[in-house]
């Protein structure tokens, strides 16, 4: 397999999940038997219903979890072969709640997203730095380098925790519900970012989200999971239906199309 600048090229998926199996106590799998592909240069949205195994999903892929069985594979390699200063250059994960650091500043707490990058002794170099601009030009907080993260409202904060993810310059950032307690304007500014670092930057994203809308709007594909498995996966357009999401949530939907944007728009629907 070729390499450039380090990297392992690959014509297949950029990430791909085989046969996932998961279980946080014995008798009670999570993860089912579960197989999933991202695309490179695509952002990808995992949907389901609570405890269908979004969360967990993420974290095996962010090597944070171990499952008992299955595989993953990263730019065509196991993830396990990649030593963790490797795989820490090359993947980036945001959890779904992040503590504000008390005392750190923006640019210093994007900073840390560095640290797969600096030496023994942690000091930034110039590259650091640069590097450090450039994802809070990105995410546009450039202008709170200087505050307090903790003085900053949810959906600064969000960015600038996302920034803090680019700084590592990763292929891969995953992110688990990245609008989650952000207002309407916060969460559309958030998945605007994550579909301009795509479009933009050339990053593979991977975001967990309870929200068919907002994925359904901005998502290139979507992995819709049910009871540790994939139920429905594809375009937005594939996923989002009645006859698949029905099942899935248990309860009765309408799908429109959303003039705006031409992608599928989803409504509830009262039982008859």
């Amino acid at each position: 397999m070729a390499e450039t600048d380090g990297r392992a090229m690959t014509t297949g998926p950029y990430i791909k999940a085989a046969n996932l199996r998961f279980a946080y106590a014995p008798g009670d799998p999570v993860l089912a038997g579960l197989s999933m592909s991202a695309g490179a240069g695509r952002l990808t949205c995992v949907l389901g219903p609570n405890g269908s195994g979004k969360t967990t999903l993420l974290k095996i892929l962010a090597r944070l979890l171990a499952p008992s069985g299955g595989t993953v594979r990263l730019g065509g390699r196991p993830i396990a072969a990649y030593r963790r200063s490797d795989f820490a250059r090359r993947v980036a994960y945001v959890p779904q709640e992040t503590l504000a650091a008390v005392g750190f500043t923006v640019m210093e707490t994007v900073l840390m997203g560095r640290s797969p990058h600096t030496g023994a002794l942690g000091f930034e170099s110039e590259a650091d730095w640069r590097a450090a601009e450039d994802a809070l030009r990105v995410t546009e907080t450039a202008r709170f380098a200087d505050r307090d993260l903790a003085e900053l409202s949810g959906g600064e904060r969000q960015r600038v925790i996302v920034a803090r993810a680019l700084a590592q310059e990763p292929d891969l950032v995953l992110l688990d519900e990245p609008t989650s307690f952000l207002d309407i304007r916060h969460q559309h500014g958030i998945y605007g970012l994550l579909a301009r670092l795509v479009r933009d930057e050339g990053r593979t994203v991977i975001a967990v989200s309870h929200d068919l809308n907002l994925a359904s709007a901005y998502a290139d594909d979507l992995v819709l999971l049910a009871c540790g498995e994939v139920a429905a996966a594809g375009p937005p357009e594939a996923v989002i239906r009645p006859e698949v999401l029905e099942p899935v949530y248990e309860t009765p939907v309408e799908v429109r199309t959303d003039e705006a944007t031409g992608r599928p728009l989803v409504l509830p629907r009262p039982p008859r």
